[in-house]
């Protein structure tokens, strides 16, 4: 069942809370300046991969006992983990932002995510410190809350399932980046009055 952005957030919201802002990363596949690096290496990864798997299945398929079966089945995880590098990032990237929400509130910052499960977190506006914007030309771009790890700068949320914990929670990929970080600004103050 399809949920609207302002449905999903109003669920999560407590009484007396007002939605200030509520919006979605952009949809689709995207590239990210990552990948010039993330390219290259998933190509060099997953086409030694499946070279091994080739030669494996059809040079060892004559051997005798058990070599035969061994060596395909050992470049077999190899040969996944470089296809999910090659393309099944990118459609796991676009899958997890299709299902990620964001919302601006009088009291905190919400992000709900997930693919396979819903997560929701929730960060105070009292206690927020570290708010910084990056926007492009366009005026889309990413507002992050903390500071951020030097390994998610390589890998993204999106990149590598698990890659998140090295990024600070962030609303990625948004339109009006910079509207959207006046209006967090905004509510700052308007907490830190309250």
């Amino acid at each position: 069942m399809f949920q609207s952005v302002d449905q999903v957030l109003t669920q999560h919201l407590d009484p007396g809370e007002r939605l200030l802002w509520a919006g979605q990363p952009r949809g689709g596949l995207r590239l990210r300046p990552q990948d010039a690096l993330l390219i290259p290496f998933s190509v060099m990864w997953g086409g030694f991969a499946i070279f091994w798997e080739y030669m494996a299945l059809t040079q060892t398929s004559k051997a005798p006992g058990p070599i035969g079966v061994v060596f395909p089945l050992f470049g077999l995880p190899f040969v996944v983990i470089g296809l999910y590098l090659m393309v099944g990032r990118f459609f796991f990237d676009a899958r997890l932002r299709a299902r990620t929400f964001y919302g601006v509130t009088n009291e905190r910052i919400l992000i709900v995510s997930g693919v396979f499960s819903q997560q929701t977190k929730s960060l105070s506006l009292h206690t927020l410190a570290d708010v910084s914007l990056s926007q492009r030309a366009d005026g889309s771009g990413s507002i992050a809350f903390g500071p951020t790890h030097a390994m998610g700068a390589f890998f993204p949320a999106g990149s590598w399932p698990g890659a998140g914990r090295y990024m600070p929670p962030s609303f990625d990929l948004i339109e009006r980046a910079k509207e959207v970080y006046d209006i967090i600004r905004g509510a700052q103050r308007g907490a830190a009055k309250a």
